[in-house]
């Protein structure tokens, strides 16, 4: 559904570690490229509803894939007996065009069987109580998403017991999975589906996973939209398991004694601020189509074993389509609050539709929190001085102050030099905050831009201390000028 066109590119059968491919719902058109049945290693290809023409190959992945796989493309032919097309003609006479004919008609035959088919089945899902009507939408299951079953999420959980309880919201509890006869663990978020709101976030999550895939996203394995145990609706997303949380827990700890084993030091906070800017660039700016998240916060921030960010949550996402500046509504509704109290965007308050400036408003609270170690919401800034507020007041001459004295755990000592540098990238840090945090969303940072300054500093940052610690070289314009 990315609508290319043209041949499918022979330079495909090149990539020889190629497992998977994705072609379907485009308007490719031409021949299958023969070079794709020699992939030793690609074992599931879609190329369905294209415009593809000509034989199908039936070596390699093409042995195994079905009728589903190549559906769509009606001048295909040939290929193995279990897709069902009609037999390839070499021959050249008279009587070609009343085979193609023939072809055309069995083809013809074939959609007008499958559409009786699924009008069958319409009419008898219409008779079906509204919980199993409910069932059949709003998944985002299909040939390149795993199939697991609410058995088998029931058993991967325990019973969703607390044991294997990984957090609790509004919308529902996440659960940690471990399904039968496999090693990886998963993280299962079942919805609270008491009220309606719930299950509209459950629909947004399902629309906003199907289209987007980045490094810096949490990865969606499936869906699951079934009947729980006790004949109640059931609805769960199943995502890759993050092992280190989200990262509100890692800046928030209960602990009062900090050590590093649970804080974060400024190099990982550089490294988690690149990630997530690197996503909300991804969703604003090449996701089609585009995606606003609407709810940008460290609680869903989630962090791999290796400590990268993940963005995750997209419940009251919203999607824009083409050529419009109006989102689709694929959220709790198209009034109230987008987003959490904290990071929401002064203008949604006021009704004002969804926006990448909305998000850009979100990450730069989001940057502040992180550098500073305080909480937007807490009760110490009072009601005139929220934490934009408090950080801009103490830049530059109080910087070392504001900041989270926790990071300072994962460094060795520092001269003044080393001190002087690490506190210029502070500052540029927090004003890139500041910047995206602005009352007026035409004030703020643009998405490309911030994601620009953030790559920038922390690669001055590495420069400055180097893998063995070495002290700083650069100088503060030379910063800023990395940065423009």
């Amino acid at each position: 559904m990315n609508k290319f066109s043209g041949n499918i590119p022979k330079a495909l059968g090149s990539i020889g570690s190629l497992q998977e491919l994705y072609l379907a719902h485009n308007n490719l058109s031409g021949t299958i490229p023969l070079v794709l049945q020699n992939l030793i290693s690609l074992n599931k290809l879609d190329i369905s509803f294209n415009n593809l023409q000509g034989e199908v190959p039936n070596e390699g992945v093409f042995r195994n894939i079905t009728y589903l796989a190549v559906a769509g493309n009606v001048n295909l032919c040939g290929g193995t007996s279990q897709l069902h097309l009609a037999p390839c003609s070499t021959r050249k006479n008279n009587k070609r065009m009343s085979k193609s004919l023939v072809i055309s008609l069995a083809t013809f035959g074939v959609i007008v069987f499958s559409l009786s088919v699924i009008l069958l089945l319409w009419i008898l899902c219409k008779k079906l109580k509204p919980s199993q009507k409910i069932l059949a939408r709003n998944s985002i299951v299909d040939d390149r998403y795993e199939r697991i079953p609410y058995h088998a999420l029931l058993r991967g959980t325990n019973g969703f017991s607390e044991v294997n309880l990984l957090g609790r919201g509004s919308y529902g509890a996440v659960y940690k999975c471990v399904l039968d006869n496999e090693e990886r663990t998963l993280a299962v978020k079942v919805f609270n589906l008491g009220q309606s709101r719930y299950s509209k976030s459950f629909e947004a999550e399902c629309e906003a996973m199907r289209r987007i895939r980045h490094r810096c996203l949490i990865k969606i394995i499936t869906s699951c939209s079934s009947i729980n145990q006790q004949g109640q609706e059931f609805k769960a997303l199943v995502f890759e398991f993050m092992p280190n949380g989200n990262l509100d827990s890692w800046l928030h700890q209960p602990s009062e004694d900090p050590t590093t084993n649970n804080t974060l030091g400024l190099a990982q906070r550089l490294d988690i601020a690149v990630d997530i800017v690197d996503a909300v660039e991804y969703l604003h700016n090449y996701c089609q189509p585009l995606v606003i998240h609407c709810d940008l916060k460290p609680s869903n921030i989630l962090l791999a074993e290796d400590m990268s960010a993940r963005v995750g949550d997209f419940g009251i996402s919203r999607i824009l389509q083409e050529n419009t500046s109006e989102a689709m509504q694929t959220s709790y509704g198209s009034t109230g609050l987008r987003g959490s109290i904290g990071y929401v965007a002064p203008e949604y308050g006021e009704g004002s539709a969804v926006s990448t400036a909305g998000d850009i408003y979100s990450l730069g609270i989001l940057l502040l929190e992180m550098f500073t170690g305080r909480s937007p919401t807490e009760g110490t800034f009072g009601d005139s001085l929220g934490l934009h507020k408090f950080v801009e007041d103490a830049l530059p001459d109080r910087t070392m102050e504001i900041v989270d004295p926790t990071m300072w755990l994962h460094s060795g000592p520092h001269n003044n030099t080393t001190i002087i540098r690490i506190q210029e990238l502070l500052v540029l840090v927090l004003r890139l905050g500041i910047s995206c945090s602005k009352q007026h969303p035409r004030d703020r940072a643009l998405t490309s831009d911030a994601t620009s300054e953030m790559h920038a500093i922390r690669d001055v940052y590495l420069k400055f201390v180097g893998e063995h610690g070495a002290e700083p070289e650069a100088s503060t314009q030379e910063i800023q000028s990395s940065v423009a």
